[in-house]
């Protein structure tokens, strides 16, 4: 062997050596991922958004099939979306999104059967523009239950079957649906949901569920529909937070006052703001909408440090409280990806730049992923 050739294999081997625990470390935190660090405990889930059903965002994708074992579609299994015009259905996305749960192995959220929101204006008027009488709607209402429940029996897991029908104060909320129907539009919801998939989980789901007032009149609609004989498998509990709000105490309350109605409990819709709330703390109603002032938009820029550790922090005090009542919640779900994503950035006030999630915009998982996998 020449002198220069064997210099050569010197070198590699050295490089090799003084590679391997760089390596080592890093195959390490390639293999981690929150789905292995929770297994046993409970699901942890995201939603998908158009551009992940439909592919295009492979690097989301990517994010979702390591760390999580659950998702729910963001808007395509809506009413509006998934049937705009009455008997004319758009199944496509919601198949492909169905399709996709399938073949990762995770269990599959619909998201939403009945909503006042983004519901198509069909659904509670004639062609004269007049409102229907509740026997149409009540029809109307059984014949998208049974199309889209039916379309994904045996394969979409559990169902959200009514969204958002209390109101902050306890009162039921005065949408289409109760103006027409009046308040047993939810029992008949979740009845034409069990017999279209007797297998499928059936949830209430809403969001400022750690308010006191709701949490009582949610627990109260759910033994009710209980001494009917209506079976409901779930409560929803919409994660959509903030840095200082609501009390840990009031969410934990909350989550044992859900359990003992013999129902699972779920973390639904996780996000935690950074940002100020131009109208006081909590909620997550969609309609509400703010005009756009820089002192609302502080981190257009970029996140300071003390402000990234503040929603590390709260992230982990969730997590805690949650990882503390694992015995009754079954499903921890994000509502969405990555930062990009996030309707936090056009929601109360639109074109902010918010840091809710715990992936950032270049999907790089940030440091309460780390401390959560490290648990």
């Amino acid at each position: 062997m020449d002198q220069r050739k064997h210099r050569s294999i010197l070198i590699a081997l050295i490089l090799l050596v003084a590679c391997k625990p760089a390596c080592f470390s890093q195959e390490r935190g390639t293999s981690a991922s929150l789905k292995e660090a929770l297994e046993g405990k409970f699901y942890i889930g995201t939603a998908l958004n158009q551009f992940q059903i439909s592919g295009r965002d492979t690097a989301s994708l990517a994010v979702v099939k390591k760390h999580f074992n659950a998702i729910v579609a963001e808007n395509c299994m809506k009413s509006r979306i998934i049937q705009p015009r009455e008997g004319e259905f758009n199944f496509l996305p919601a198949d492909r999104f169905v399709a996709w749960g399938e073949e990762h192995g995770m269990f599959i959220n619909g998201h939403t059967l009945i909503w006042h929101s983004q519901a198509p204006n069909w659904f509670f008027t004639d062609r004269s523009g007049n409102p229907v009488s509740a026997e149409v709607l009540i029809r109307r209402m059984k014949n998208h239950i049974f199309s889209v429940v039916g379309r994904y029996k045996g394969r979409v897991h559990s169902w959200d079957v009514v969204n958002e029908a209390i109101l902050d104060d306890g009162s039921y909320r005065k949408n289409k649906f109760y103006e027409i129907i009046g308040e047993e539009y939810i029992a008949l919801a979740f009845e034409f949901a069990r017999q279209a998939d007797p297998e499928a989980e059936l949830y209430y789901n809403d969001y400022s569920m750690a308010n006191p007032a709701k949490r009582a009149a949610v627990a109260a609609l759910v033994t009710k529909l209980q001494r009917r004989g209506i079976k409901i498998d779930g409560i929803g509990m919409q994660g959509h937070v903030g840095l200082k709000y609501p009390s840990l105490d009031e969410f934990e309350k909350s989550i044992i006052a859900f359990a003992e109605l013999g129902v699972k409990v779920m973390i639904t819709e996780l996000d935690i703001t950074v940002l100020p709330q131009p109208r006081g703390t909590g909620g997550a109603d969609i309609s509400s909408n703010f005009k756009y002032r820089q002192e609302l938009d502080p981190y257009a820029a970029g996140l300071p440090d003390s402000i990234a550790r503040a929603s590390t922090e709260r992230y982990l005090s969730f997590f805690n409280l949650f990882l503390k009542h694992q015995d009754k919640i079954s499903r921890v779900t994000l509502w969405g990806v990555n930062d990009g994503y996030s309707w936090r950035n056009n929601w109360p006030v639109r074109g902010r730049t918010d840091y809710p999630l715990l992936f950032d915009r270049n999907n790089r998982p940030k440091a309460a992923v780390d401390s959560l996998i490290a648990k």
